[in-house]
């Protein structure tokens, strides 16, 4: 498949509007299956299918009740059954599903990491495995089925541990557990509602990501990132729940090269191609400790255009069907971007946020949403990182007010 043969694409998963964006910026007619259906996704595409009805008076439902891959799946089913699409691309919530991404690629080709790859870097067990042969710094993790041989493997690992469901949609049920006494309690919570269990060694630093553009010859770094996880704030009530970023992050150059030499082995020994991200802990002492790769579009997408001033999908495309890194500004970013999400801290009828130019994901006027489920994105940039993040907590301020 040539770049100048896709005209039409198809964006899915579970929230879509920033690559939506992109995609029509880079020249695609763009149609969407994804869980919200907000206001600026419709405005983007052509025609758009959602989980969520947004109506006034109707409550856009529990992310983690109502969402499923395979009902994404029947969404795209019913964009192609009537419209032309040449190919697809993924934002986040397919990555965990397989065979869902299987079929789809099937019906509609994926243009970025195969199926296979995608099972390959996401399967916890394998990929950890993996990196210890590449001599990659990750927390000491294993899968765990049961409370006996989560007992045991948090025992080995030695408290404190981190415990996730499989899978954690942006880290919701994610827990950290300080000592023996509290790993039943914990560890019955999340395998009663995961495939699995991981316990994983806690390593105390910062969160942190890397985007990064690769082709099957080479691999380049776009941006270090923060990740902004259980901010109460912002009505994020999981202590490991996602916030949002803020891009770049301040590195030192030693930090910034041993996050280059983790991405290229781990891009070369799986053979990701397009654009890609590695969430890390950075340790006390400056050591990026690998913590998952998420093989598809990232949550920094829009963070890291901006600050880059490129088109993400029209770099994608270029590294993955004619096999060239050339983002279009290749200049160190002088500028900070935060993306913020923010959380309903009580069921809440969304008021008009369309006179806001920060505010993305927007949500129809009227709509119900529910305690902890998200409102909305507010993405800032200024020249600094403290004035960006001051700035997106004010703005954040304001439409609490409304809500």
């Amino acid at each position: 498949m040539k770049e100048t043969a896709v005209q039409n694409i198809l964006v899915i998963g579970v929230d879509t509007a920033a690559l939506a964006a992109s995609a029509k910026k880079a020249g695609c007619n763009v149609f969407a299956a994804d869980y919200f259906g907000d206001q600026d996704l419709k405005q983007t595409c052509r025609k758009t299918l959602s989980i969520a009805t947004q109506k006034t008076g109707n409550s856009c439902g529990r992310l983690k009740t109502n969402f499923s891959p395979n009902r994404l799946l029947d969404l795209a089913k019913k964009l192609l059954a009537e419209n032309q699409i040449d190919a697809t691309l993924l934002a986040s919530g397919l990555e965990d599903s397989p065979q869902v991404l299987a079929e789809l690629n099937e019906l509609i080709p994926i243009i970025g990491n195969p199926p296979k790859t995608i099972e390959k870097v996401r399967d916890k067990t394998k990929f950890f495995q993996e990196l210890k042969k590449l001599a990659v710094p990750h927390p000491k993790t294993a899968l765990a089925r049961n409370l006996k041989e989560g007992k045991q493997t948090a025992k080995d690992i030695g408290y404190p541990v981190i415990v996730k469901p499989l899978p954690s949609l942006g880290g919701a049920g994610v827990r950290k557990v300080k000592n023996r006494g509290k790993i039943t309690k914990v560890f019955q919570q999340t395998i009663s509602s995961s495939r699995g269990v991981l316990i994983q060694e806690f390593v105390s630093g910062k969160d942190a990501s890397v985007s990064f553009l690769s082709s099957k010859e080479a691999t380049m770094i776009l941006t270090l990132n923060e990740q902004l996880l259980g901010i109460e704030e912002v009505g994020q009530k999981e202590p490991f729940g996602y916030c949002g970023n803020i891009v770049p992050a301040s590195a030192s150059s030693a930090l910034v090269d041993a996050c280059e030499d983790v991405v290229q082995k781990i891009a070369s020994r799986f053979g990701l191609v397009g654009s890609n991200g590695v969430d890390l802990v950075i340790s006390e002492d400056g050591i990026p400790f690998v913590v998952e790769v998420n093989p598809r579009f990232q949550g920094t997408l829009e963070c890291v255009e901006r600050v880059l001033g490129i088109n993400l999908v029209n770099a994608h495309m270029k590294a993955c069907l004619e096999g060239t890194l050339s983002p279009q500004n290749e200049e160190k970013p002088t500028t900070s971007c935060v993306r913020l999400i923010l959380y309903a801290n009580h069921r809440s009828i969304v008021p008009n946020l369309n006179n806001f130019k920060e505010v993305r994901d927007i949500p129809f006027p009227g709509v119900v949403i529910e305690q902890g489920e998200p409102i909305c994105s507010i993405v800032v940039e200024e020249k600094t990182r403290s004035s960006a993040l001051k700035k997106s907590m004010m703005l954040a301020k304001r439409v609490y007010l409304m809500v």
